[in-house]
């Protein structure tokens, strides 16, 4: 099982008035991102009920995959602007598929 892909689910919800800045934000990783060796799956998504709600749905080839887009510029520069555009750190979790 050492060649499973890697699945992060990371949730982010916004200040209610800072909802437009953040998905300006996370939308800035998306291009960068999918350039990205070993990014299988790189999605954002927002909730329809409540806007604030933003997750990340993405799929690695590697943990080192991972790692190296954890790392890359753009995204050290997004997670640096967080602060004062959402309630609470993001919640990561990584997942392996099951079945």
């Amino acid at each position: 099982m050492t060649n499973q892909t890697i699945r992060i689910v990371a949730h982010i919800i916004a200040l209610p008035n800072k909802v437009e800045e953040l998905k300006a934000l996370l939308l800035e990783l998306i291009e960068p991102t999918h350039q990205e060796a070993g990014v299988i799956e790189y999605k954002l998504l927002q909730n329809q009920d409540d806007p604030t709600d933003f997750t990340f749905v993405e799929e690695w080839a590697s943990s080192e995959a991972l790692n190296t887009h954890l790392d890359s510029p753009h995204f050290q520069a997004a997670a640096a602007k967080l602060e004062g555009l959402v309630t609470a750190a993001p919640d990561v979790r990584r997942y392996h598929l099951v079945a």
